[in-house]
């Protein structure tokens, strides 16, 4: 009985170890994928302010929360499982959906460009009459969970790739740890960032003189914090989408972007010394974007002037 017992706490101690470091390979393989999809949580981080521009104050927060619940359902209901099935039975078809959800990006990016320089605007804006507000906050909210699920799919897939050697436990949970951390930390970000305004106004109001001038600060410099995000995101979108082309190009067999970014990214690198690595991430960085906008430009115009189709966000 006795030797029963301990083979039994040996056995339940083994389980306890393996439990452990699957818990530490998870942190460890977490860390290493979270740090892959940087560019797309940008973009991330960059658009969602968009989907409450224009809208009532006291209706930021509800929308965000609104938002962060339908990209948690994203993540976790649906592409997790999705993506765990995938890299079980069909790991090969990983790198055309990085590649599906990278054209996506592009097209996104170049559609924002292209209206910034004159083109047509596609769907309900903002700067439209908005008739029925509660309509228009439900289509602002559905709009920003498509464009979640595209993002979080990227995410999703991004991260699968770089932990697609680990076991389905750790596929799992890093899976689950990089989806849930993505979003709380963009929508969080997001809050803060839609309430800056209310948060200067009410410092402004405050005896201190100190506070007062903070809180007068944070009011005038919102607007140009949130044109300056919109830039941001659509760089990102355009950089990180080209990057995920030129990288499934190169994964297919067909090096010639991949040779031509690499390439430029090396020569700069090797010519510019200290700032080596900076510069030549810069140049492969801004050669993706290039990249992306081509593309992207190409997808808008064969979406909307060969087949007539607006935009799928409305905004």
């Amino acid at each position: 009985m006795p030797s029963g017992l301990v083979a039994l706490l040996d056995d339940v101690s083994m389980i306890a170890r393996t439990a452990a470091a699957s818990v530490d390979d998870i942190g460890v393989a977490a860390s290493k994928a979270g740090s892959k999809t940087a560019g797309v949580v940008i973009d991330d981080a960059a658009v969602t302010p968009s989907y409450v521009t224009g809208l009532s104050p006291a209706r930021e927060l509800p929308i965000i929360w609104k938002i962060t619940k339908g990209s948690l359902i994203n993540k976790l209901v649906f592409l997790l499982p999705g993506a765990l099935l995938l890299s079980e039975f069909l790991p090969g078809a990983i790198i055309f959906i990085l590649m599906l959800g990278g054209g996506f990006l592009c097209y996104e990016g170049a559609e924002k460009v292209l209206e910034k320089l004159g083109g047509a605007k596609h769907g309900k804006t903002v700067e439209d009459v908005i008739e029925d507000p509660v309509a228009f906050e439900n289509q602002r909210v559905s709009g920003a969970i498509r464009t979640d699920l595209i993002l979080s799919a990227e995410i999703m897939a991004i991260t699968l790739n770089e932990v697609a050697a680990e076991d389905l436990i750790v596929r799992g949970g890093v899976l689950a740890l990089v989806g849930f951390a993505v979003t709380i930390v963009v929508y969080g970000a997001v809050a803060v960032i839609v309430k800056l305004d209310d948060i200067g106004l009410h410092l402004s109001k405050r005896d201190s003189a100190f506070e007062q001038t903070l809180g007068l600060g944070l009011v005038r410099s919102v607007p140009y914090l949130l044109t300056l995000l919109s830039v941001v995101g659509t760089v990102a979108m355009l950089w990180v989408g080209g990057g995920i082309i030129v990288h499934g190009t190169h994964e297919l067999g067909w090096d010639g972007i991949y040779a031509l970014a690499h390439g430029a990214e090396y020569a700069v690198k090797g010519a510019t010394g200290a700032l080596g690595g900076l510069l030549g991430w810069v140049t492969y960085a801004a050669i993706s974007a290039v990249i992306g906008l081509m593309l992207g430009a190409l997808i808008a115009f064969v979406l909307h002037k060969v087949l007539g189709v607006g935009h799928a966000d409305g905004h």
